[in-house]
């Protein structure tokens, strides 16, 4: 078939018509006509039906096979519409032709970019690492030359004889090198080139060397440095390289950490947990073994084993002789004893210029106070020590810690048993006296009598052809007070007191406390050395750091010498009163001293039966039916109270009857207290101090007695009078209300008056008030006033406001409350 120009229709071959037409077929009435390129199938529709649709690859065919019923000019349209699809194909692949060859050419131009870039980084570096080169040949040159310059010219060798070095050994030289060595040498150095550049760059950095010690790098120690030579000895001669075995003494007590083990045999933790796996003992490094697996394990490692015991312990704070030369004069400590109402407290009073019975209840002294006192330039350190009976082992604490005892006699009194004690005590600790014979102003004073009454327990003083100074004095004229201080002072210097401030500090506990908001605060007389804040210390079965050290005026000080009293704050506990305080090194050494002395403490308890339980002490005391026992519960505020207290119960009573005090502490009346009270059926006795709140509700739910004192012989009668049964009546006190202070105002003509809250009970006029502060007794007296707005009211209830007012008492403040009571005395029987 050809078309009307007589050309051939594109896709035919020679003259034949176009195969493209494959095959035919009906679609509803029209026919439709399949023709197939080389890529796609065209069905193309005869005239008047659909369009065609590209299905396959068509192909030219003779023109006589053309299928019935399809014209030329169909025909024509046909191919034109083939070859417009071929020339679309033609066009689609020439474009990704086109795109591949952009893209290929993309990729060659980054990788010859990537080659020059690399190719000139490596130029850089080889130039930078020629320029080091020629660096440290030069550096290496200069040096060279140097060290020919300074070494002296080699002897000239003789004929047929090498050349030796200069800088060979003696006796024995090397052969110099010959110049091809040299240079193989200086390659061999000019390897590290760069390595020495990175130096050259980390030295321009700053580091803490170079900072402490004027630029300079690290220098080796001589030690390393020997042992470095040792090495390399050992190593020409062919020998072993490895380090010796040190061995060493290790101390084995009965039980010890595995990391503590390691620590004292020098060796890895991990090769003793090793060891002791191998052994069939699984341990951790945290855990403890027994001194005999200790042992097999020290023997191992090659050690030798020292064993210990546990109180090898306190070997750190064995007493060292000090040497005389270290020795410097010291101020005397001077302790004031004699009975109660002698006049002890006024004469130092006197001499000081201060009140302190004034803070005591009942004008007597329930503590040791300390204090120093400035004389003409003369330190005198002071210890008042209270009068009465139950403070026996407190006056014995008081005389084993003082240089000179000043024995107070009443001269219208003459001597009684508590001076009798002093006297014992005081011969006891080998200590000078001096008799002051107070109270000579008033008209019945007979100071010969005291004299004399004083030579039936061998105290002869001076005026009766003796060696005992006497001074008569008065507290409230100061008369002789003079006298009596030249005769300390004469005493002073006869003993040449003096002790070494240079040393780690020692001293004794005069008093202990439980101070609320400052914790465990002990009174401390510093007896050797020098007491700084800071310094860790042990002292008795407590240990601590100094906190804060604060003197006998009330002011923070840094540290304290030998004779000075200081109280101490940074305890873990609260110690016994007379024990001994030592400073050690380390926190760890203060511990295991306290733990050991706290252990060995409770093993004597057991041992002397004093451990046993509440239960067993009532089945004791059901057993014995001849022997009755008054159980009670003592709290006191401070820790020498508590024990002295302790003590005068156990003097009370007889074969029929006694008093045993189940528990004794510092500190607040707690709940756990009550409890105890009350599974045993004993009274709870308060000694300056209250029970809390949850402490009250659960007394009064329970049932159990709560009885405070301020006095402590109030105390001991009460009890030795309950206890014998003699007591026909007692002044029992109700509280029938608490008040706490708001506000504190000042009112003309009145003082000091409190804006408080009746938060408990009721507050009368004609009550007793007492002042509590944090739970401790401050004031104990009566009301002034009690108004309710600008009226006075006999009384306030529960919730209401109120203004309270002190008869002859102004120190309140905020937060303090009044506790409220009335007195009635009641008749009583011991059951």
């Amino acid at each position: 078939m050809s078309d009307s120009d007589g050309k051939k229709p594109l896709g035919l071959k020679g003259g034949a018509r176009p195969g493209n037409v494959k095959q035919s077929f009906s679609h509803g009435r029209t026919k439709n006509v399949v023709v197939e390129t080389k890529r796609k199938r065209v069905v193309v529709p005869k005239p008047g039906g659909a369009k065609p649709s590209i299905t396959g690859s068509p192909s030219v065919g003779d023109p006589s096979k053309r299928p019935a019923g399809i014209s030329d000019a169909e025909m024509d349209r046909r191919m034109k519409a083939l070859q417009a699809a071929k020339e679309q194909e033609a066009a689609d692949i020439e474009r990704r032709a086109a795109e591949e060859a952009e893209q290929q050419e993309r990729r060659e131009r980054r990788r010859a970019e990537a080659e020059e870039k690399e190719r000139e980084e490596k130029e850089r570096e080889d130039a930078l690492k020629a320029k080091a080169d020629e660096e440290a040949r030069k550096l290496r040159e200069a040096e060279k030359a140097k060290t020919r310059a300074e070494a002296p010219a080699p002897a000239a060798a003789a004929p047929g004889e090498p050349a030796v070095s200069p800088s060979g050994p003696r006796g024995g030289g090397k052969a110099a090198p010959t110049p091809a060595v040299r240079r193989d040498r200086d390659d061999r150095e000019s390897k590290g080139g760069k390595a020495r550049v990175d130096d050259a760059r980390r030295s321009g950095k700053l580091t803490l060397n170079q900072a402490l010690r004027g630029g300079e790098g690290r220098h080796k120690s001589m030690a390393a440095m020997k042992r470095k030579q040792e090495r390399a000895r050992q190593k020409a001669m062919g020998g072993s390289v490895e380090r010796e075995k040190v061995v060493r003494d290790v101390k084995l007590p009965e039980a010890i950490v595995v990391s503590e083990l390691a620590n004292r045999m020098a060796e890895r933790v991990a090769d003793v947990v090793k060891a002791l796996m191998n052994n069939g003992i699984m341990a951790t490094q945290t855990q403890s073994i027994d001194a005999d697996t200790a042992e097999l394990i020290i023997e191992e490692f090659g050690h030798n084993v020292v064993r210990v015991s546990d109180s090898d312990v306190e070997d750190v704070i064995t007493e060292v002789a000090d040497d005389d030369k270290d020795l410097k004069p010291r101020a005397p400590v001077i302790t004031i004893m004699g009975h109660v109402d002698h006049g002890k407290t006024s004469l130092l009073d006197a001499i000081r210029n201060a009140r302190v019975t004034a803070g005591e209840a009942g004008g007597i002294t329930q503590h040791i106070g300390a204090y120093q006192v400035d004389q003409d330039g003369t330190k005198l350190t002071f210890l008042d020590t209270p009068g009465h009976a139950a403070f026996t082992s407190m006056r014995a604490r008081g005389a084993q810690v003082t240089d000179i005892v000043v024995l107070v006699v009443a001269a219208d009194d003459a001597v009684m048993p508590q001076t009798i004690e002093a006297i014992h005590h005081a011969k006891a600790a080998g200590v000078p006296m001096i008799v002051a014979i107070n109270k000579v102003d008033k008209h019945d004073a007979n100071p010969d009598k005291v004299r004399t009454d004083l030579l039936q327990h061998e105290v002869i003083v001076e005026k009766m052809s003796g060696d005992v100074q006497d001074v008569e004095v008065s507290a409230t004229t100061g008369q002789g007070l003079d006298t009596l201080l030249e005769a300390i002072a004469l005493q002073s210097e006869i003993l040449e007191l003096k002790a070494n401030p240079d040393r780690a500090a020692s001293g004794a506990v005069i008093e202990a406390q439980l101070d609320v908001g400052r914790g465990p605060v002990a009174t401390v007389l510093v007896q050797n050395g020098t007491l700084r804040q800071g310094d860790i210390f042990v002292v008795g079965e407590q240990y601590g750091k100094v906190r804060a050290l604060i003197n006998d005026q009330g002011d923070r000080i840094k540290e304290a010498g030998p004779s000075v009293p200081v109280e101490v704050l940074g305890l873990n506990g609260t110690p016994e009163a007379g024990d001994v305080l030592n400073v050690v090194d380390t926190e760890a050494q203060a511990r295991e001293i306290a733990e050991y002395r706290e252990k060995a403490a409770k093993d004597k308890r057991a041992a002397a039966g004093a451990a046993t339980t509440l239960e067993q002490l009532m089945a004791k005391a059901k057993d014995d039916e001849n022997l009755t026992e008054m159980p009670i519960l003592v709290k006191a505020d401070v820790q020498g109270s508590a024990e002295a207290i302790v003590q005068a119960m156990e003097k009370i009573g007889n074969d029929e009857v006694r008093v045993r005090v189940l528990h004794s502490g510092v500190g607040a009346i707690t709940e756990s207290d009550i409890g105890l009270a009350e599974a045993s059926g004993a009274p709870v006795f308060g000694f300056n101090v209250r029970a809390n709140a949850s402490a009250r509700n659960t007394a009064n739910q329970k049932g159990v007695e709560i009885r405070y004192y301020s006095v402590i012989y109030d105390l001991v009668d009460d009890v030795k009078q309950a206890a014998s049964g003699l007591l026909s009546a007692e002044v029992k006190e109700t509280f029938i209300g608490y008040a706490e202070i708001k506000e504190v105002f000042k009112v003309t003509g009145v003082g000091k008056v409190a804006g408080c809250i009746v938060t408990e009970g009721v507050a009368r006029r004609s009550a007793g008030v007492r002042l509590l502060r944090d739970n401790v007794v401050i004031h104990e007296g009566t009301l002034k006033t009690l108004k309710r707005f600008k009226d006075e009211v006999p009384e306030v209830q529960s919730g209401q406001e109120c203004g309270m007012a002190f008869e002859a008492y102004d120190d309140i403040r905020p937060q303090d409350v009044i506790e409220i009571f009335t007195r009635e005395e009641v008749e009583r029987s011991l059951d």
